[in-house]
């Protein structure tokens, strides 16, 4: 069974809760572009958007909606499925990225790369404007993989 992006929120809550919901997201993001890059496939099939403070899952936003702090238990998903391999990429990036807060998490991804390249597809440049537009899995790839050094075949 193939993780969902539940499952790897939830993973990650049982490791570091608690957190804010803004945070989680972007740790999600940063799991899963890193996962692309290091084993070159997704870490689970759901799709970023390009929202306004940054790329967010849906599908976690339905379930954290409303809520600022969240703990152990608040996201309903399984970390049990999480694989050998997503399980290191996920702790891998809980190591490096959880010392920051959620704004400067969310201001790295802001910088020129997947987030950016879907706000301006849609055409909402600024930072306020709401957008679903999709990050797309290639562009996250070659972004990740240009962090880590992979050179493409």
């Amino acid at each position: 069974m193939a993780a969902t992006a539940l499952d790897v929120a939830a993973y990650i809550l049982a490791k570091e809760a608690p957190m804010s919901a803004m945070k989680l997201q972007k740790l999600c993001y940063f799991a899963y572009g890193y996962h692309m890059a290091w084993e070159d496939r997704q870490l689970f099939p759901e799709r970023f958007e390009a929202w306004a403070n940054g790329p967010v899952v849906y599908e976690l936003y339905d379930q954290h909606r409303g809520k600022y702090r969240l703990d152990h238990g608040d996201i309903i998903g399984d970390p049990a499925v999480l694989d050998d391999d997503e399980r290191e990429s996920v702790n891998i990036v809980l190591e490096s990225f959880k010392a920051y807060t959620a704004h400067e998490l969310s201001a790295m991804t802001h910088r020129p790369g997947p987030w950016l390249d879907a706000r301006r597809r849609a055409g909402v440049e600024d930072d306020l404007k709401r957008s679903n537009e999709e990050l797309r899995d290639e562009e996250i790839a070659d972004f990740f993989g240009a962090l880590v050094g992979r050179e493409d075949d």
